[in-house]
């Protein structure tokens, strides 16, 4: 999927979800991950996140640089909606040339600065064979950059975008075996390949417009999206589930480790099992 870099847009989001439970919750602890941040490419216009039931709610900053809204709802209540707003101006250039060398990349410095995005936890671990396949592609680049690229074609190639495939605590060696996945599932399997190989990177959790060429004032549906960023002296993204750098139908919502670091919404509840949760994102181009 592919369009023009560098034509700005203006992007209003509006992202409704929550959990509808059997009986009644007493008490619920959340947070929710849900606010655009301002960064080169993209200004957040106006943003908001609205809860019902009304909790006691503070806003902070996560370690990771994400906005976070955590909320109580001390009362008893039969379901719990989020719902957060925004409007996004994007416009965003593309990358340059790598910089970064493989000898500059193996330096002390970068891994001290950067190790908990070199990192390898279970869910993002590659299996032997696709290790085998990275250490390859590393021998056969001539820079981080190159390599990097190389692996992101290679997972958009070999694995098959499914909706509904795996869930959000699916491991990325899981995937990589079935050959299918969402962004998600892609994601992981390319941050512990490039990881695998000495390259910082990291998750990003955001949106993008389903549509190519996206008509003014129209609201289409759309989902939650996830890419990756890696380390050229400087944060590199890159959408493998699409096979193209992110441009201005993207946009940031936050950046960790893998999903943990930025699930949309989480929290604990007392009271009865969850019944269902919902999820409605509608995306509309303003300009």
């Amino acid at each position: 999927m592919a369009w023009s870099q560098g034509v700005s847009m203006q992007l209003r989001i509006a992202h409704t979800t929550g959990f509808e439970y059997d009986g009644k919750a007493n008490t619920s602890f959340n947070e929710a991950r849900l606010t655009p941040q301002t960064l080169p490419g993209q200004i957040v216009v106006h943003s908001r996140v609205e809860v019902s039931p009304t909790p006691w709610a503070y806003t902070y900053k996560d370690y990771w640089g994400s906005q976070v809204t955590a909320f109580e709802v001390l009362d008893s209540h039969q379901s719990l909606t989020v719902t957060a707003s925004a409007t996004v101006h994007t416009s965003r250039s593309p990358v340059g040339e790598p910089v970064m060398t493989w000898e500059g990349l193996r330096s002390r410095s970068v891994a001290d600065v950067h190790t908990e995005f070199l990192a390898m936890p279970e869910r993002v671990a590659p299996p032997e064979d696709l290790s085998v396949l990275a250490g390859d592609i590393a021998e056969s680049s001539a820079t981080p950059s190159e390599a990097a690229r190389e692996v992101c074609a290679l997972v958009y190639r070999d694995v098959k975008y499914v909706s509904g495939s795996t869930t959000v605590d699916a491991f990325a060696a899981h995937a990589w075996a079935e050959k299918t996945g969402v962004c998600q599932d892609m994601a992981h399997i390319v941050i512990g390949v490039l990881r695998s190989i000495g390259i910082p990177t990291r998750y990003v959790s955001g949106y993008l417009h389903p549509r190519g060429d996206p008509v003014v004032g129209e609201a289409v549906s759309g989902e939650s999206h996830a890419w990756v960023e890696w380390w050229d002296e400087g944060w590199h993204g890159f959408d493998p589930t699409n096979d193209t750098e992110p441009g201005d139908r993207h946009v940031i919502v936050a950046t960790g480790r893998d999903y943990n670091d930025v699930k949309p919404l989480s929290g604990i509840f007392s009271g009865s099992g969850t019944s269902r949760m919902f999820v409605d994102v509608q995306v509309t181009r303003l300009q």
